[in-house]
């Protein structure tokens, strides 16, 4: 709601006076604390107290492009409208230079054409000093007379696009302008008058031309003078056509520039796509990459954990061999001497019983026969014979 035009707003140049100012700045306005802070609730009276504490004008500035104070009570003169007599108060306004000069931005982006010369042009005898801050957010020194200059032959002003002005020559040919008046026509005629003293003073002195100092000034005189006059207004005349001109060239110049300043605009757009198009690429294989590294990782970890794994079972292994065999070592001869008793122990009862057994199966028979006959019936497994 606060962001809104004023509902009695009348449409300037066929849309909404805020829409003069360009979208990316109207919402950076909109974003700044002093907008949101000093201009909340502002009208036409208590607006006159904001300008009053201005001590700069300018666009915006910084790296992130902020609005200066003077652009918000701008975009808030669009969004109020005041009335046309408030704003030519603000022109005529000779204590502070500030609020005159935003009421001359005011006049140039909503004014008609004969009323942007009719108001503005007389402040080119204004030659106070001013404060203009700067894109790096430095200031720079500048005068009232340069910034009505500024407004009147330029496009673009404090970054914002300046709506077209006719030519003061059309207005004048069209009849809905007055022919400018030269500000040093009063001074010339002053000299006319000193000249005309001091030739009419001589002549006293002389004592001649008495009849016509009684009577009147001389023909001659009067003749000498309108042709001075005469000469003096060509020279006004060639003096407001070669400003003109010098004007238009100006232009010229300033549509030149301005085209340059697109080109560079727009090749600067095209080089930002291709280098976010580039990072963006550039992103997607950096995290192809990335993936590819954390599979290699993830195979090596896996490979060093089996070969770990083999490592400690062949280690185990060998352990467990050195164990035995260090156990085998470590008997004692005493006790290996033992065990070989205990062996030999153990086997002499295997050979009494092989013995016992072989006695048993008859096979140990003194006669043959009878022992081949044993042998048959032990693998029958039958019972031997006893004789």
């Amino acid at each position: 709601m606060a962001n809104r035009t004023d509902p009695a707003a009348k449409s300037i140049r066929g849309t909404n006076p805020q829409n003069l100012v360009e979208k990316i700045l109207r919402s950076k306005i909109y974003q700044n604390t002093y907008w949101k802070e000093q201009c909340f609730g502002l009208t036409a009276e208590t607006l006159v107290d904001k300008a009053m504490e201005l001590d700069h004008l300018g666009g915006t500035f910084g790296g992130n492009r902020k609005p200066t104070p003077f652009m918000c009570l701008v975009m808030k003169m669009l969004q109020i409208q005041p009335e046309k007599d408030i704003v030519v108060e603000f022109i005529k306004n000779d204590d502070y230079k500030y609020v005159r000069v935003l009421g001359a931005f005011y006049l140039r982006l909503t004014g008609t054409d004969v009323d942007i010369y009719r108001y503005l042009e007389p402040l080119y005898n204004d030659y106070r000093k001013l404060r203009k801050k700067l894109s790096d957010g430095n200031y720079a020194l500048t005068h009232v007379d340069e910034v009505i200059d500024e407004l009147l032959t330029n496009d673009y002003s404090c970054d914002i696009a300046l709506p077209r002005v006719k030519k003061r020559l059309n207005l004048e040919t069209a009849g809905t302008l007055e022919p400018r008046k030269s500000v040093l026509e009063d001074d010339f005629e002053e000299e006319e008058e000193k000249e005309e003293n001091d030739q009419m003073d001589d002549g006293l002195e002389d004592g001649g031309h008495e009849k016509d100092y009684h009577h009147g000034r001389s023909p001659n005189r009067e003749r000498d003078r309108d042709r001075r006059r005469d000469s003096y207004r060509h020279r006004d005349r060639d003096y407001d056509r070669d400003y003109d001109r010098e004007r238009g060239r100006g232009r010229d110049r300033d549509r030149d520039r301005d085209r340059d300043r697109d080109r560079d605009r727009d090749r600067d757009r095209d080089r930002d796509r291709y280098r976010l198009r580039e990072e963006k690429e550039y992103g997607r294989d950096r995290e192809r990459e990335r993936e590819r590294e954390g599979r290699d990782r993830d195979r090596d970890r896996e490979r060093r954990d089996r070969d770990r794994r083999r490592r400690s079972r062949s280690r185990s292994r060998s352990k467990s061999k050195d164990r035995k065999r260090r156990g085998r070592s470590s008997i004692s001869p005493r006790r290996h001497a033992d065990e070989q008793e205990d062996a030999g122990t153990r086997a002499e009862p295997k050979k009494k019983k092989e013995k016992k057994e072989k006695k048993d199966d008859g096979t140990d028979h003194p006669d043959p026969e009878i022992a081949e006959a044993n042998r048959i019936r032990a693998s029958l497994g039958l019972k031997p014979l006893k004789l």
